[in-house]
C-alpha cells in the first residue's frame, strides 16, 4: 500500500458501482435494465484521474494542509472522501 497524506487510502469500488447506478427499470416485456447517471460517471471518472495524476511532491509531515497540492487534486480528493468513495485502510 502506498501512503497518502499519512494515511492510508483506498477507492471502494462497490461505493463506485452503487453511486453511479441508476434504478433497473423494468420494460413492457418483464425485463429489467440497468442505467447509469452519465453525469455522475464522468465526474467521477475526472476525480479519479486528477488523483491518478498528481505528480506534485507532497509534504507528509503536513498532510492535508500541505500548500504543495494542487486545487484540482484538494477539490477531487475532498469530493471523494465526502461520497464515501474513496476510504481509509
Amino acid at each position: 500500500m502506498l501512503k497518502i497524506l499519512n494515511e492510508y487510502y483506498y477507492l471502494d469500488l462497490d461505493q463506485i458501482d452503487e453511486y453511479i447506478n441508476i434504478e433497473p427499470s423494468v420494460d413492457s416485456t418483464g425485463s429489467s435494465e440497468n442505467h447509469i447517471s452519465v453525469v455522475k460517471y464522468e465526474m467521477v471518472k475526472t476525480l479519479i484521474e486528477i488523483l491518478m495524476t498528481e505528480n506534485e511532491g507532497v509534504d507528509e509531515a503536513l498532510g492535508p494542509k500541505s500548500s504543495e497540492l494542487s486545487i484540482p487534486f484538494k477539490i477531487s480528493f475532498n469530493t471523494l472522501l465526502n461520497k464515501k468513495l474513496l476510504n481509509k485502510y
